[in-house]
């Protein structure tokens, strides 16, 4: 599995605001409200990050959630199709999603937080299934989760000693 570190002051990105969350903390004087916004940023051609940001004012957290979705970007291999390379389901807390391989024309299948994660991704044929929990953080997580864990048929051959063909069938 490749864990290379991608540079995303090179990339054209493409960000998308998930969720915006009003958090309240009760104090002596009061009330303090507080913004928590989750963002997902890619440039549509396999790198796809999600970051969180907090602050007193929204436009403060969405640019906090940019820089740190930029700081945990991620490539996804994909086929010819423009969809995963096989199906895998993403785990993250009680949410699962999974992730399943689709012939050209079906389009993105998916709800919510995880079409965000896929159309940033530039995935265009994909069929997802929100599992467990419908918490939009880790819908979100989950699904990066699965597309860190989709390998291309090289890296299998590559890690089981074989050619490609054998792998393939």
């Amino acid at each position: 599995m490749r864990q290379e570190r991608i540079d995303a002051s090179q990339l054209e990105l493409l960000d998308k605001l998930v969720s915006i969350k009003r958090v309240t903390k009760v104090v002596k004087g009061g009330r303090n409200m507080r913004f928590t916004a989750l963002v997902v940023v890619g440039d549509g051609n396999g790198h796809v990050g999600a970051g969180l940001g907090k602050a007193t004012e929204i436009p403060e957290a969405i640019r906090k959630a940019k820089e740190d979705a930029m700081k945990k970007m991620i490539s996804v291999s994909l086929d010819e199709n423009a969809s995963v390379t096989h199906d895998v389901i993403g785990k993250f807390g009680s949410a699962s999603v999974l992730l399943k391989k689709a012939p050209e024309g079906t389009g993105v299948i998916a709800g919510g937080p995880a079409r965000a994660v896929i159309e940033m991704a530039g995935i265009k044929n994909i069929r997802t299934k929100s599992l467990g929990s419908n918490n939009k953080q880790n819908v979100v997580l989950a699904t990066i989760e699965g597309l860190r864990g989709v390998k291309t048929p090289e890296d299998v051959a590559r890690l089981r000693g074989k050619s490609v063909e054998e792998i393939l069938g």
